[in-house]
């Protein structure tokens, strides 16, 4: 019967203890949360600052980014142009290729000619 007593003692007052324990824990949460409120508040002007002067320097890079991408697009203008130009030039001297290729008496030209040096070799021996 003893036994009964102290386990009846014990179980009593663990609901008490875990009570403690619920009542500390709130209590904690509320001094870490004013800490955050207090936290936040001191840090809202630091924070305005630092955005304001991001805002500066992106705005002193869009200033310089300005005249500099003005440039890059009239040198890239050019480059296009000569580009451009060149192409053409290959394209017609493609279809000029492919013009002597198709035309019979432009093949047979080569052919006399090259006959014609065998002929002055042969005959210089």
């Amino acid at each position: 019967m003893t036994d009964d007593m102290a386990n009846r003692d014990t179980t009593a007052a663990e609901p008490e203890a875990a009570a403690d324990r619920g009542e500390k824990a709130r209590e904690w949460l509320a001094q870490l949360q004013g800490m955050i409120e207090q936290l936040a508040t001191q840090a809202a002007p630091v924070v305005r600052e630092v955005g304001a002067k991001a805002a500066e320097l992106a705005a002193a890079a869009g200033d310089k980014a300005g005249p500099v991408a003005v440039k890059t697009a009239e040198v890239t203008g050019q480059a296009g142009k000569k580009l451009a130009e060149r192409a053409r030039g290959l394209a017609v001297e493609l279809r000029r290729d492919q013009e002597a290729d198709a035309d019979p008496a432009t093949e047979s030209a080569p052919e006399p000619a090259a006959e014609t040096s065998e002929q002055g070799s042969a005959g210089a021996s």
